[in-house]
């Protein structure tokens, strides 16, 4: 073979490996293998979770993209409108979850809003996201009925 045929043929091989990488990267996959239910160990108590994934955006202070998962909107928890608060409330949720496994606690009574994102408490190996925002005043608790989970005690 020629030169030029075999560097046509490898050209066309990288671009067709570059576009499937770029497809499973872009592809919300809903079966992966981490969404396990389990348990978790935070601050002495055991935490029971449905699903786990790595966060892959923060859409803002109060909804995730987690892979496998899909968006997530963590419950019980309103993030101000105002900047400069919204911004502290956004770094905050990007510095404790974005690039991070995060697992969630779905709400069994309620486990999608009107608009179908995921609504849990979110955990990482360290935290309680939704009440670290409460905590630090980053956020005001939000209620919505029905929900298994107690009026401000995320």
């Amino acid at each position: 073979m020629k030169k030029k045929t075999i560097s046509i043929i490898l050209l066309i091989i990288f671009i067709i490996t570059l576009g499937l990488t770029m497809a499973n990267v872009f592809l919300d996959d809903q079966n992966t293998t981490e969404n396990q239910t389990g348990t978790l160990t935070l601050d002495n108590r055991t935490i029971h979770y449905e699903k786990t994934g790595k966060c892959v955006e923060v859409i803002d202070a109060n909804t995730i993209q987690v892979y496998g998962v899909g968006r997530v909107q963590l419950i019980q928890v309103a993030t101000p409108d105002t900047q400069p608060e919204l911004s502290q409330a956004n770094k905050f949720v990007e510095d404790s979850c974005l690039g991070k496994t995060v697992y969630l606690d779905i709400d069994d009574k309620q486990p999608e809003d009107k608009y179908g994102r995921t609504l849990a408490i979110v955990y990482t190996d360290s935290m309680d996201v939704n009440q670290e925002l409460l905590k630090k005043g980053l956020a005001e608790i939000s209620y919505f009925e029905p929900s298994e989970f107690e009026k401000g005690k995320v």
